[in-house]
């Protein structure tokens, strides 16, 4: 049986007039707005103000962009630090000058930041333990990483390796200047997530686990990192400190210290019970 490998080229969004609205860039709002909408329904179960979740959608958005772009950096890009600090916040280069937007967003980057954001959130605006906030916004977090990786697959970026023509998976990324076909490894990992979005939903709203602290952000960690564990396998590499530790790609290496916390904290929870 032949397949026949999908060609894809998106191009680079919506047209509204002079205005190009980005396909990333709206996959972001969809993950911010979707987000939005879970943690309301969660603040109404919980008795909580909606003025409290206006300011956790601020806090979750300032924290991921800086933490992403920070994580970039030092991760995959210290050089680049070194040579354009100014780039982490800006979006342009001025030498010569140009818009080139944010280029590099990294996921482990985020996380970091937004566990500092809820820090904070708990103890200036909400007042509760810092797992009481984690637990829950762990949800959100994990459907708007399905949005994420579908903006890289319209991105053209965090491209899979190469694979057989035969193989009825393959993506031509025609943006690339490419003719062969390679894993759509941000699918994978985005079909990863819908099942870690489940299944922490699910523990939420139809378990006692909300009542046990740490027992969701442990499973979120376990299971999102787990799965941006196994896609890296088939991912191109992305730089970073790989070439030095070797076996794994950085992502990977980054991903394993999440799934060591997430393994302890189901542990320590299931002790306490």
């Amino acid at each position: 049986m032949h397949f026949q490998s999908i060609y894809w080229s998106p191009g680079d969004g919506f047209e509204i007039g002079s205005f190009t609205l980005r396909f990333y860039s709206l996959m972001f709002v969809v993950a911010f707005t979707l987000g939005w909408f879970l943690m309301k329904k969660i603040y109404e179960r919980e008795g909580l103000s909606l003025e409290k979740l206006d300011k956790i959608f601020i806090y979750t958005v300032i924290a991921t962009l800086i933490g992403a772009r920070l994580g970039h950096f030092l991760f995959y890009e210290p050089e680049e630090f070194i040579r354009n600090p100014l780039g982490i916040i800006l979006p342009i280069e001025f030498n010569p000058f140009r818009i080139v937007g944010f280029r590099g967003l990294a996921s482990h980057g985020a996380a970091i930041g937004i566990f500092v954001a809820m820090y904070l959130y708990s103890k200036k605006v909400i007042q509760k333990p810092i797992f009481w906030i984690l637990d829950r916004v762990v949800i959100p977090i994990s459907s708007g990483a399905i949005f994420v990786r579908l903006g890289n697959f319209f991105n053209s970026e965090i491209i899979g390796k190469p694979v057989d023509e035969a193989y009825p998976l393959g993506v031509v990324f025609k943006n690339l200047g490419e003719n062969f076909p390679r894993h759509p490894a941000q699918l994978y990992e985005a079909f990863g997530y819908i099942f870690v979005f489940a299944i922490l939903y699910y523990l939420y709203w139809k378990t006692d686990a909300r009542n046990k602290p740490g027992m969701l952000f442990g499973a979120f960690l376990i299971l999102l990192w787990s799965v941006r564990f196994v896609v890296e396998f088939v991912k191109e590499s992305q730089g970073g400190f790989e070439s030095v530790l070797g076996v794994f790609s950085t992502g990977q290496w980054l991903s394993i210290p999440f799934v060591i916390i997430g393994i302890f904290l189901i542990f320590r929870t299931r002790k306490s019970v």
